[in-house]
């Protein structure tokens, strides 16, 4: 055995989503960690002194169930299994699982055996973030349930061999005490050391980047973001301003007066910055897809569609530039800010072979991955969660405004604005409204409204219906409503609270909605006016992300649209939970952003309030 080896834990990635979270969450209780694939061979993870198996979106009787090392049970080391490692710990010991009419979405309330080493020190009743298809049915004979979600086993330990699994996801700022629970299996039952210190990050990434690009010049594409932001400073710093080439590509997609602002900002931080205004371009533009030429942007209806016609058109209009400049591409590297969770949901090969591809990133498509595969894209923050970036940031004196801007995704303002030429009503339509109804009462009504988002949903992608709650705004009835709905209707997995009047007949009306001049000016025009309000009201550091979209939805207003506003709550930007007005804003702020969007927006007939945690909301509607 190597030395100290046996301190550190395996991770075993089963396809999570939060893989990387659990290998941050252990990493701040001073314990080293490696991510590892599921099928790692037990010759290898006999070494280590305990083990984590993720969650995953694969059922463990299914035909596509990841690999794993059949000895692993066997090592005589202590395992915690997560979700899906439970279950399959369960499964491979002798138990059995199966897909139940009851599943779980979201926040929900456990009861702990607080005699359990795993729930040392915690109450009995525990609020976690469960999303899970399967359940387990029977337990394995040498294990005892030691936690209930209701009538589901939330929890399993076999404290003799030192097996413990859990339903719920202890990695996420959604489990109130995930960290402790995290911390009684590393120190109480596997009896690990908490001597692990970080290397200074700052100066491992300078170090990472003059050994890759060396002589060669950094070609920096800046959004205007935090992380390409910092990404620049920081190649800056390793190379010198002469080496760097900070080009910001104004899609046409971003917000009011972002251009001017970012130019401002960061040449003011002593960067070069190069400015292409290539609207015209991504209006038009087209991508092949699946050896056939799409249609053009303007006129694209399909999220994904769209986010590769950005992504691709993106790398060819930076590639103009590099020709523009002059340089040699054999001596230019592209350098992008991409962070963990982005690859984590793009299911990128660096970190895992199964995970399910919740979205596709625009930094992170085709055209990009061939560039990765000829190790010619650097990405030196791809260890970094937001906040280390922000912190990050500050040490390399970037200006506040940027280090603390709210996330906004590179397809910019093109992925807030939900298009469709039709309304969506499937065949099952009438009957999920009937279901919704069961949800309502004399102060609300729930009805389907004909159009769908992205969410995730089983550890999987889900692109289903949205719900739409109208009626009084008894904010904290909301949002039992809001968590209750997923997980008894799995079509939805977005619910939204309307403002008005309540809403008494169906919706099945949309207008039909492209990437256009006019719809785009409608949506700049929300967006300035939320996030300035925002910013007036000091909001903006305690509420993550706030992603303003139009959608198409009528309203029985024939050729208008509506708004939503999204708030978002989170500290490792994977899972998070909605700002609840009277809580976490006030309301009279929510109101005056509400107000001023139907007074001064022209076409809008609702504004709507998405109360949807994350899960199984995604941050985007698309």
């Amino acid at each position: 055995m190597k030395a100290n080896e046996s301190k550190k834990v395996a991770i075993l990635d089963a396809g999570a989503q939060y893989g990387k979270v659990i290998d941050r969450r252990v990493r701040e209780l001073a314990v080293e960690s490696d991510l590892l694939p599921l099928n790692t061979s037990s010759t290898i993870l006999e070494r280590y002194g305990a083990i984590i198996i993720s969650g995953g979106p694969e059922s463990v009787y299914g035909e596509n169930a990841p690999e794993y090392d059949p000895d692993l049970f066997t090592l005589k080391i202590p395992v915690l299994g997560i979700c899906y490692g439970m279950q399959l710990m369960n499964f491979v010991l002798g138990g059995t699982v199966l897909k139940k009419s009851i599943r779980e979405d979201g926040p929900s309330a456990i009861e702990v055996e607080t005699g359990s080493l795993l729930f040392a020190g915690l109450e009995k009743h525990q609020q976690v973030l469960m999303t899970h298809g399967d359940s387990i049915d029977e337990v394995a004979s040498s294990f005892s349930v030691n936690a209930m979600s209701g009538e589901l086993i939330a929890g399993i330990e076999d404290s003799v061999r030192k097996f413990y699994g859990v339903q719920f996801h202890p990695e996420v700022d959604l489990t109130e005490n995930g960290v402790r629970i995290l911390s009684n299996f590393l120190f109480k039952i596997a009896h690990l050391d908490a001597s692990y210190t970080m290397e200074d990050r700052e100066l491992k990434a300078i170090k990472y980047i003059q050994e890759k690009i060396g002589q060669n010049y950094a070609l920096v594409l800046v959004s205007g973001g935090v992380d390409s932001a910092v990404s620049a400073a920081l190649v800056t710093k390793a190379l010198g301003q002469d080496k760097v080439y900070a080009i910001y590509i104004d899609t046409g997609f971003m917000r009011q007066d972002e251009s001017s602002e970012v130019k401002s900002a960061l040449e003011k931080a002593g960067l070069k910055l190069i400015v292409v205004d290539a609207q015209g371009t991504f209006h038009q533009a087209q991508t092949e897809i699946n050896g056939q030429l799409s249609s053009t942007l303007n006129t694209t209806t399909d999220p994904e569609t769209k986010r590769k016609i950005i992504g691709d058109t993106f790398m060819r209009v930076a590639e103009q530039a590099v020709q523009d400049l002059q340089l040699s591409e054999e001596d230019v590297f592209l350098v992008q800010g991409t962070l963990r969770p982005d690859l984590i949901e793009s299911a990128s090969t660096s970190i895992s072979k199964v995970a399910e591809v919740i979205k596709t990133h625009h930094n992170d498509t085709a055209l990009v991955r061939k560039l990765r595969d000829l190790g010619k894209v650097i990405e030196p923050l791809a260890d970094y969660h937001k906040d280390e970036v922000r912190e990050l940031g500050e040490s390399l004196g970037l200006p506040e405004e940027i280090v603390w801007r709210q996330p906004f995704p590179g397809p910019g303002l093109a992925i807030r604005l939900l298009c469709a030429t039709e309304a969506y009503i499937t065949s099952d339509f009438e009957k999920i409204n009937h279901e919704l109804a069961e949800f309502s009462t004399n102060l609300h009504r729930l009805t389907l409204l004909p159009v769908r988002t992205v969410g995730v949903q089983g550890d999987g992608r889900s692109y289903s219906y949205l719900a739409a709650i109208s009626g009084k705004a008894d904010w904290a009835v909301l949002e039992k409503m809001a968590q209750a709905v997923p997980r008894k209707i799995h079509q939805v997995n977005r619910v939204v609270y309307v403002f008005g009047d309540k809403i008494e007949a169906p919706v099945t009306a949309i207008t039909t909605t492209f990437l256009t001049t006019e719809t785009l000016a409608q949506l700049r025009l929300a967006d300035r006016i939320v996030n300035t309000i925002l910013f007036q009201h000091n909001l903006l550091r305690k509420i993550s992300q706030v992603p303003v979209v139009l959608f198409p939805v009528s309203f029985g207003v024939e050729g208008n649209r509506s708004i939503g506003i999204r708030t978002l709550i989170t500290k490792d930007f994977m899972t998070g939970m909605p700002a609840l007005p009277g809580k976490d804003m006030p309301v009279e702020v929510l109101q005056e952003m509400v107000n001023q969007i139907l007074n001064t927006v022209p076409g809008i007939s609702r504004v709507v309030y998405d109360l949807t945690s994350k899960p199984p909301g995604t941050t985007e509607w698309e």
